[in-house]
């Protein structure tokens, strides 16, 4: 789908800068990975752990990729012993992804590596800052809302 500038004035800076930092930030604790595994498979990982167990089909609609990309990171997943395939009781013919132990200690691994990166980062800002940045998260919380809700 192309993007149609909005008829609403917006301070295109601030967009450039917001894109630009957000973007950056993303990448800064990406870095902190240190499980070797491709950020669309972390991010598997992650959508597993919150919205699991998941259908490919789940899966590849909340990750917004291709059903062969899902098949082949979740293959990997697997092989790692990260994920394992269930079926459905009700039918068999459906296959259920869920984190397995080892998926979930990757998981919190990571998630208390990125934490703990931030963390620090946060500690180091003048408390003037920190309360000027919780006020910014209810604005990102708003503009990344499901269903685009930015208010």
């Amino acid at each position: 789908m192309p993007f149609s500038p909005s008829p609403i004035t917006v301070d295109e800076d601030l967009v450039g800068r917001l894109r630009y930092s957000v973007t950056r930030l993303a990448r800064l604790l990406r870095q902190q990975d240190e499980s070797g595994l491709a950020p669309t498979a972390t991010a598997m990982l992650a959508t597993i752990g919150r919205d699991g167990p998941l259908t490919l089909g789940e899966l590849a609609a909340h990750e917004q990729v291709a059903p062969p990309t899902i098949t082949k990171v979740i293959g990997k997943l697997e092989d790692a012993g990260f994920v394992d395939r269930i079926h459905d009781p009700a039918d068999k013919r459906v296959c259920r992804v869920v984190l397995t132990p080892a998926g979930h200690e990757q998981l919190e691994a990571n998630r208390t590596r990125r934490t703990a990166w931030l963390a620090e980062r946060l500690a180091a800002l003048p408390q003037e800052d920190r309360d000027r940045l919780t006020e910014a998260v209810v604005v990102l919380e708003h503009l990344t809302a499901p269903g685009g809700d930015a208010r």
